[in-house]
């Protein structure tokens, strides 16, 4: 049976496996897909050698980054992004030939274009992760400039979120949450943002889904920005997943 599967540590609340599980049912497709959490990368090497029938995997936090030198070959977007949510395995005479790409950069642009207005041309990115290499690549593809807000900023473009002023939020209309601030079970946590100071024109994107609607995007409802969260997202980021799995 084609098996599939997700690497990141921990993954007691795993999207990608209830979805897959439900794909394969609904659509009559000959395939399981199983969680490995795994401490350290480390042992990315001894799971391939324990599940030599594996057919593709997908990556998630902490090890989008982090699982790239074990891979043979990136594919040229998830080599400029310098990260990789999956993993197309291919197996010649027992030895896996592993190619990594990045379906988040797809997920996440399709679903903010439908919300792109005329004024949204400046965005910021808060958090500088795995996941804000695909964000910033998104926004790079769709012409919109951005910032990324860090609490130790690590180089001249990038902002303190003890910087943000009423006047950065006025100017960059767009602000996209890609830390893991308000995930559950932290829900009481939001990212330490001037609130006030955002307004109807504002674009509120959280990449969180666990909970639906975080601290982060009430605040922002409250002053009336349009909020949307990461599920619809993730949705076409696992599509896109089993796309790069059965190309040729």
């Amino acid at each position: 049976m084609r098996t599939f599967g997700l690497i990141g540590y921990p993954l007691s609340h795993s999207f990608s496996q209830g979805y897959f599980t439900e794909k394969f049912k609904k659509e009559k497709i000959g395939a399981r897909y199983l969680n490995f959490p795994i401490a350290s990368i480390s042992e990315f090497k001894g799971l391939l050698e324990q599940h030599p029938y594996l057919a593709g995997l997908n990556v998630t936090i902490p090890y989008k980054e982090q699982v790239i030198p074990y891979l043979d070959e990136l594919d040229d977007e998830a080599g400029r992004i310098g990260a990789v949510n999956v993993i197309k395995i291919s197996w010649n005479t027992n030895k896996p030939f592993l190619k990594g790409f990045n379906s988040d950069v797809t997920g996440f642009l399709d679903s903010l274009n439908p919300l792109i207005k005329p004024e949204h041309t400046k965005a910021l990115i808060l958090g500088t992760g795995g996941a804000s290499k695909a964000v910033s690549h998104a926004l790079l593809k769709a012409g919109i400039l951005y910032r990324f807000v860090s609490r130790t900023p690590k180089a001249p473009a990038h902002v303190s979120y003890d910087s943000l002023t009423p006047e950065i939020i006025s100017e960059y209309k767009i602000i996209i949450n890609s830390s893991p601030i308000g995930m559950h079970p932290n829900t009481e946590d939001a990212p330490d943002i001037p609130y006030d100071s955002i307004t109807k024109n504002h674009l509120v994107y959280d990449l969180i889904y666990n909970p639906e609607t975080t601290l982060f995007m009430k605040k922002a409802a409250e002053k009336g920005a349009v909020v949307k969260n990461g599920l619809e997202m993730l949705h076409l980021q696992a599509e896109e997943a089993w796309r790069l799995w059965n190309m040729d």
